[in-house]
């Protein structure tokens, strides 16, 4: 097969880019032929005035995406588009440059964008809903994305526009969990018939074996975070409710909160919590892989951890938030323990691991999460489009 894979990047590398590298090589291991569209949100730095002027518009339908699309899809006769992320550069314009060219068109649904222009559904220290609820005009209310009215105009903006011209239900998409698919389809139930239920697919990202990992029994003791320092992913509840806990809590990662992370453990005395700040993914791997369990501490949804699976992959424990994607990810008691979202429970948490809780992790991995497991759902979603298509 013939595939043009399509991601934006953006400013600051996520655990969209290492699906993107995945999958490539995934699909040319298996025999696809694969081409690759990309653009770098780190392009705007070096824009002149005219081109930033611009960019509110380009990034609700780029010319220069949409010739440079079609001109690929005809020159190396692609049968499949599949599209990761599209702000702000190559924009929603590659799903009619494909529709123009009659090549059907698969969307990763990473976050909630196409529901909330802030793609978090959280506000203000908790879940939102307002914009599916209520309308995206909630989000420019509220300066949802990057705290801007403007910013968040634009963002509304997009999903307005193409939402009324109904390229979104022309689509098809590949939902990471049960739950986002649950999540998008409930824009039906607030009137809004956004998107065509049999084009939706649920097929989780992959990981490949890991093999730099301890058996359980023979751990170090301690605990780990792996994630960007941010309010959203809870470090800054973690650490002060670990503040009274006495057990090694290794975090890895930095972000807008690494400041404040560091003066709070100092002012604090937490010697017991070390930063590691940004370490390679090997190092990241040995660190979960010998350790007792992930914290995973998040507040909002999430769109499917990268950092859970590969937690999975190398037998250890998950102690999650009971919100949403983790909540589903996690079964109680036998791969990791649910806490509540406010980290009350945590320190209990701690004592209820189990070493059999490792090799049920394993299981679960290969079960849902190997390359092998992903290119055979892949192909099934493949063949359900073509069989739709006639």
């Amino acid at each position: 097969m013939n595939i043009l894979l399509v991601h934006n990047y953006y400013q600051i590398p996520g655990g969209e880019d290492t699906v993107v590298k995945n999958e490539k090589e995934l699909l040319e291991a298996n025999g696809c032929k694969v081409w690759l569209y990309t653009r770098n949100n780190s392009e705007i730095k070096d824009f002149s005035i005219l081109q930033k002027l611009c960019l509110p518009i380009t990034s609700i339908f780029s010319l220069k995406t949409y010739q440079e699309i079609r001109r690929i899809l005809r020159d190396n006769h692609i049968e499949m588009v599949h599209v990761h992320n599209t702000l702000s550069l190559i924009s929603p314009a590659v799903y009619y440059a494909a529709e123009k060219e009659h090549v059907p068109v698969i969307q990763t649904v990473h976050n909630y964008r196409l529901i909330c222009p802030a793609a978090t559904l959280y506000r203000k220290k908790g879940i939102c809903t307002d914009c599916l609820e209520k309308g995206l005009g909630c989000a420019v209310m509220h300066k949802c994305y990057r705290a801007s009215r403007i910013q968040s105009f634009v963002s509304a903006c997009v999903l307005w526009i193409h939402r009324k011209s109904g390229i979104y239900r022309k689509i098809n998409y590949i939902c990471l969990t049960d739950f986002n698919r649950r999540k998008l389809l409930e824009a039906k139930k607030h009137g809004n018939t956004l998107f065509h239920a049999a084009k939706m697919y649920v097929k989780p990202n992959f990981t490949a074996p890991v093999k730099a990992y301890k058996p359980y029994g023979e751990r170090e003791n301690y605990f780990i975070y792996v994630g960007r320092l941010d309010s959203l992913k809870g470090i800054r509840l973690l650490l002060k409710r670990w503040r009274n806990i006495q057990e090694r809590l290794v975090v890895c990662g930095t972000g807008p909160e690494e400041s404040w992370c560091r003066e709070f453990c100092a002012e604090n005395r937490m010697e017991q919590v070390e930063l590691k700040g940004q370490l390679s993914h090997d190092e990241i791997m040995k660190l979960i892989g010998n350790a007792r369990a992930l914290i995973f501490p998040t507040q909002w949804y999430e769109g499917q951890p990268m950092t859970i699976v590969e937690s999975f992959s190398v037998g250890t424990p998950v102690i999650g938030t009971e919100l949403g994607n983790v909540e589903e990810m996690i079964e109680e008691g036998k791969t990791g323990l649910h806490v509540d979202v406010a980290l009350e429970s945590l320190s209990d948490k701690l004592n209820e691991l189990k070493p059999e809780m490792s090799d049920a992790c394993l299981r679960e991995y290969e079960r849902k999460y190997t390359p092998q497991v992903n290119f055979k759902a892949f192909t099934r979603i493949w063949s359900d489009i073509q069989r739709n298509s006639i």
